[in-house]
């Protein structure tokens, strides 16, 4: 009998196709699968009835001939992107209760392709966070745990509840947003794979914005092919995103060649940063070898602004989510505390709506945008955000993709970090630079640290080379081998 929940997509988008077995069958797997996982908190909605709806009209389609590319893939889809008639909070208190009368673009071009949905998943309250611990709904666990300890540990954040469903064989997939390394951080935590397109590539219309010039939908799954395939769907040009890019969307599973001879690779000196654990390092150079055994050829480069990017993107990113969450005032829609006037109406829903991790942005961002800093500080920001930019642009010439560890450590337990913003924030070293320059990034489950859990490379690559990027990962994600799955300790 198949075991439905550990299949790849792949493997479920074939079997559905040679008629196996049905997306009902399959989907009702996942809905059982997460119903018995709720301890994990992946979830804010469960959408079982919906998405058992869905799987019977793929089957039609199926049994016709007519399915589209994702037809009956059961996937879960972060509480970022409005979903039509189901609640959409973006974790936050403020937003709870918030249905929209509208789809987000990904989420349309989902389903579109036959995807089906099992549910809206946690995040960090409006994406804000590195660990799932900042939600108003709660934290979200790591299917992981260290060998002998019962210690929760985090899933990264803030696509925390997806990288967490999918690890956990709750979804075939699922959709995250990457503003500063929130799809590839939780899915080196999570030994999954997570992709960042290029900005531009996925609609930014229909999701909740954080930082507009940063923020980047991409998604979360169990194989690079399978990023391949969603990727696939996710993409393409939205004239209703000023940002969107009108190019056409590559097949992105014909990039998997599994040939990188002659590709040079960099490797960036800066990224060897201090104090970082030597099972990073060796990590990194296990990556190194494998593609050099494939016939890659490394160099070594130099980014130089790399050790401005932190501090640039704490600055750039709270002054947009200032500006972006200013909307939330409680008169149009979502929680209203009233008050006295319309200004003690404002602070009184602001204080109760938004968590403190929040507050703190939002506060930082008025500061750094406010008469008499804003050339001190954003501006200068700004300024550097075009120096990372140019940095890669000329390492670009020399180089066809570039390799780095995606976190400076595996998961850490809950609790761990929540006092200690700027070590939390440390979290996203390897990542923001992918941010802040608009460029592509991928994830890869390459490894496990001295206590068995997961740890990830990455790969960065040129604007609008996906194919390049996804084929880079795909090599090392057949040198690195299959990695241990979580001990499904929930259903004890």
């Amino acid at each position: 009998m198949t075991e439905f929940t550990k299949l790849t997509m792949a493997e479920a988008r074939d079997g559905l196709k040679a008629k196996d077995f049905t997306s009902v069958e399959l989907t009702e797997a996942h809905v059982s699968a997460m119903e018995a996982a709720r301890v994990l908190n992946c979830f804010v909605t469960e959408t079982a009835e919906r998405a058992l709806m869905q799987a019977q009209k793929s089957d039609e389609k199926l049994q016709s001939g007519t399915g589209g590319p994702m037809e009956g893939l059961p996937l879960a889809i972060k509480d970022l992107f409005c979903t039509d008639g189901v609640q959409t909070t973006a974790s936050s208190h403020i937003l709870e209760g918030f249905v929209p009368r509208y789809e987000s673009t990904v989420s349309s071009n989902l389903w579109r392709d036959g995807a089906v949905m099992l549910g809206k998943t946690n995040l960090d309250e409006f994406a804000m966070g590195s660990s799932n611990e900042t939600s108003y709904f709660g934290n979200v666990i790591n299917p992981y745990r260290r060998p002998g300890d019962e210690t929760p540990l985090v899933p990264g954040g803030s696509s925390g509840g997806s990288s967490a469903a999918v690890a956990a064989r709750l979804a075939l997939g699922a959709t995250g947003t990457d503003t500063g390394g929130s799809i590839r951080q939780p899915a080196a935590f999570t030994g999954i794979v997570g992709i960042k397109p290029t900005y531009g590539r996925c609609s930014r219309w229909g999701i909740v914005a954080f930082a507009s010039s940063l923020d980047q939908a991409g998604p979360m799954t169990r194989t690079v092919q399978d990023a391949a395939i969603m990727l696939g769907s996710m993409a393409g040009y939205d004239p209703k995103d000023s940002t969107s890019v009108d190019r056409p969307v590559p097949d992105y599973e014909k990039a998997l060649t599994g040939d990188v001879k002659g590709l040079k690779i960099g490797v960036p000196k800066e990224y060897r940063v201090d104090g970082m654990p030597s099972e990073i390092e060796a990590l990194w150079q296990r990556g190194i070898d494998w593609l050099k055994d494939a016939g890659a050829e490394i160099v070594d480069i130099s980014l130089p602004h790399t050790k401005y990017a932190l501090p640039a993107y704490y600055i750039v990113a709270p002054a947009e989510a200032s500006s972006n969450l200013a909307r939330y005032d409680g008169v149009k829609y979502g929680l209203r505390h009233d008050g006295k006037d319309i200004v003690e109406m404002y602070e009184q829903t602001r204080a109760a709506g938004f968590g403190a991790e929040v507050q703190r942005r939002v506060m930082i961002g008025t500061y750094v945008l406010s008469a008499g800093y804003y050339d001190a500080y954003y501006l200068k920001a700004q300024k550097v955000r075009s120096l990372i930019a140019g940095d890669f642009k000329s390492v670009f010439e020399k180089v066809d993709a570039i390799l780095t560890p995606t976190t400076p450590s595996a998961a850490f337990g809950a609790g761990e970090k929540s006092d200690d913003p700027l070590s939390m924030y440390l979290n996203d070293v390897f990542t923001v630079t992918g941010n802040l320059a608009g460029l592509p990034g991928i994830s890869v489950p390459a490894g496990v640290d001295g206590q068995g859990l997961p740890l990830g490379l990455q790969v960065v690559g040129k604007p609008f080379d996906e194919e390049m990027v996804l084929r880079v990962a795909d090599v090392i994600e057949k040198a690195a081998g299959p990695q241990a799955a979580p001990q499904e300790w929930w259903k004890a």
